[in-house]
């Protein structure tokens, strides 16, 4: 297996990240979502580097098959560590590809990283530009919705991640986007992650403002969001991602969910490819918006 050094933990020991890497050509790095790991991107893993891309994707600390740290989950930290990724692997014309969660590691190290190495980035379903609802930021999320998640998770982590998993496909009594083995899989994904860190990535998801991190982004973006999303909503992220990056391609997946690299998984890679190839508009008659 394959690991990258991102610094030592308090006590001295490395903290390990563990990584793929397949194809050939410029690289695209898939930065996954909470709380799976990075193989959530199977079927982008499987499609991409088909087309003469290289294609990396890591496990975030604390998930996966990466160290499990006792702290470090706060967005300056996990963008050190997307560094040590870029600069480990010496990835030059990167293209980001962050997905929920990992749109934030995208934002942040654009920001705290001057976007070295990076030619492009992509924000689906991205918790950006700033979940949490405040008084200058009103069209956020209660903060009550996400202690709930904590609480939820603090009492029963693995019946809270079955049900979480549901709603983050759209599965319901009429609806069945996804099968029932694939949220077993990640089930299985997700509970492997630590306590600890499936806590504190909620506190660090929900709470950071990203919106001075997306004012310093100088490359092509990609923002990609399913109107039916109830985990992050459109409204609150990628509607206000899209105003802040008003050069940026937006596109609106017409009644999808959150986990959109399954349940639209054909399109994903398709527009993910048109951005990363050609740098062109990426056009569908099913997106309700492109900017």
């Amino acid at each position: 297996m394959s690991y990258i050094k991102a610094g030592t933990d308090a006590s001295g020991e490395d903290i390990k990240l563990f990584y793929t890497d397949h194809g050939t050509g410029n690289p695209v790095v898939l930065i996954h979502g909470w709380p799976l790991s990075h193989e959530m991107w199977d079927y982008q893993m499987a499609e991409l580097p088909k087309h003469n891309l290289r294609v990396v994707a890591y496990d975030r600390r604390g998930f996966g098959k990466s160290t499990q740290t006792w702290d470090g989950y706060d967005y300056d930290t996990l963008a050190d560590d997307l560094k040590a990724v870029l600069d480990t692997l010496n990835l030059r014309n990167v293209t980001l590809v962050g997905f929920s969660m990992g749109g934030g590691e995208v934002a942040r190290y654009m920001s705290r990283h001057g976007g070295a190495r990076v030619s492009k980035v992509a924000f689906v379903s991205s918790v950006t530009p700033y979940l949490l609802k405040t008084d200058n930021n009103p069209n956020g999320v209660d903060k009550d919705t996400f202690d709930t998640i904590v609480e939820n998770i603090n009492k029963d982590r693995a019946d809270f991640l079955q049900t979480f998993s549901k709603q983050f496909y759209g599965v319901s009594l009429v609806s069945h986007p996804v099968s029932q083995a694939h949220l077993e899989g990640d089930f299985a994904r997700a509970y492997v992650a630590s306590h600890k860190a499936t806590v504190d990535c909620v506190r660090s998801f929900s709470e950071t403002d990203f919106r001075n991190d997306l004012s310093q982004i100088r490359v092509p973006v990609l923002i990609i969001h399913g109107d039916a999303d109830k985990t992050v909503p459109i409204e609150s992220s990628g509607e206000l991602t899209a105003n802040a990056l008003p050069d940026a391609q937006y596109l609106v997946y017409d009644g999808a969910p959150h986990g959109i690299f399954m349940t639209n998984k054909d399109r994903l890679n398709d527009d993910l490819l048109t951005f990363i190839q050609e740098g062109s508009m990426v056009t569908n008659s099913s997106a309700a918006a492109t900017h």
